[in-house]
């Protein structure tokens, strides 16, 4: 890439062309995205207060400082336990001897400019109330946290998420599942209710008493929520796996299918035929299932496969450069494809995207990400990796939890 420490021409040209492109896509605002942010308790955050337009974020810093945790409580203004998965009350900020004051859970507060108005989160956690997290939304009260998934699409990808491909299969179906909410803001109510049904068959047939009346009732729950939780992710990924396959740049194409017992059904009879299966199934196996300790068919037991278009292999056996551009790759699709369905893209938080991608791709995902129309946080600690999106994109310095913008 360098010639005697400068930038061969060809790497030029592609900057300057780069630049071109993120100043035509920034003279038009993006219609979503965070235009103030304030933190109360939240990790290493006593309080922060940004004000923003809807941009791009970059976030840079130490390790350390408290970038992610920033990314973190973006994620809150999606249902779900936020981009660790953590416990409410891990996320509580512990008082240092220097700052002894209380704390009585956590508080995140946004505004956030969306295609259709202006919308206002609260969220956080309650420390009298155990694992209870709150929500509000313009505000009032939300009955739940689906409600954020049917205002707001908010995706993210992690350095944890890496291992996506080689891991086992619960993280795909987490990823997966976050993909398809973006698509279909009920689908995390009927992850919820199958889950449910799932937990209390399980301690039944582990603890009794096993009623033939209580197990079915249950089984009958997890077949219909099972069979739409299965209908909802084969149609998201057929859908996603064609937006792939049309993709064209720096990043390898990914194709994409769904295994399950429930999931093929679906792809031989129609639903309610496939729900008396799976409830005839689940009656028939409780033994089974006893002397396992786990419901061995089912949603909760499905995979997420994918592969690398041109080379035709599991993305499991391509190298570790290979699968993080596969990431990329399949999230810039299912953004594509959330704007198309839900007329606005996603929020995007990136968590240390840049460290890995040569310059080439670096510059690709910047052009792509401001095309997109939505906003995207991304953090980093050298900051000259985001030298691109210097004229495009807010910059904010972040040490020790305190917070300093850096754009000129």
């Amino acid at each position: 890439m360098l010639a005697n420490g400068r930038l061969r021409p060809h790497m030029i040209q592609m900057f300057t062309e780069a630049q071109e492109a993120l100043a035509d896509a920034r003279a038009a605002a993006a219609c979503v995205g965070v235009t103030r942010l304030v933190l109360t308790d939240f990790r290493n955050y006593r309080e922060a207060r940004l004000t923003l337009d809807t941009a791009p974020v970059v976030l840079t810093g130490a390790n350390g400082a408290g970038k992610t945790n920033l990314l973190e409580a973006m994620s809150f203004l999606a249902p779900g336990r936020g981009l660790r998965g953590a416990r409410l009350a891990e996320i509580d900020r512990r008082p240092g001897a220097d700052d002894p004051g209380p704390t009585h859970g956590w508080a995140v507060a946004a505004v956030v400019a969306t295609c259709r108005g202006t919308l206002r989160v609260g969220t956080g956690h309650d420390a009298t109330a155990g694992e209870r997290r709150v929500v509000r939304i313009d505000g009032e009260p939300a009955r739940g946290q689906a409600r954020l998934g049917e205002r707001l699409g908010v995706l993210w990808l992690t350095p944890s998420m890496d291992r996506l491909f080689v891991e086992g299969p619960g993280g795909r179906r987490r990823f997966l599942d976050r993909l398809v909410l973006g698509l279909d803001p009920a689908h995390a109510s009927r992850v919820a209710a199958y889950e449910q049904a799932l937990r209390e068959r399980s301690r039944l047939l582990r603890d009794g008493p096993r009623d033939p009346t209580w197990l079915t009732a249950l089984e009958e729950v997890m077949a219909e929520q099972g069979v739409a939780v299965a209908a909802g992710r084969r149609e998201a990924v057929q859908r996603l796996d064609r937006v792939c396959g049309e993709a064209d740049g720096p990043f390898p194409r990914a194709r994409l299918t769904l295994a399950g017992t429930v999931e093929d059904w679906l792809g031989t009879m129609p639903a309610l035929a496939a729900e008396a299966q799976f409830a005839a199934l689940l009656a028939g196996n409780r033994q089974g299932d006893a002397e396992a300790g786990a419901t061995l068919f089912g949603p909760h037991r499905s995979d997420l496969h994918v592969s690398l278009a041109e080379k035709g292999i599991a993305a499991a056996l391509a190298s570790t450069g290979e699968q993080k551009a596969l990431l990329i790759s399949i999230l810039l699709a299912h953004a594509r494809l959330q704007r198309a369905v839900r007329g606005e893209p996603p929020l995007l938080l990136l968590d240390e995207i840049a460290a890995h991608l040569d310059a080439s791709r670096r510059a690709a995902l910047f052009d792509a990400l401001l095309r997109l129309d939505g906003q995207a946080w991304l953090t980093g600690t050298d900051e000259a990796l985001f030298a691109p999106l210097r004229r495009e994109a807010q910059f904010i310095s972040v040490r020790d939890g305190q917070l300093a913008s850096t754009t000129p």
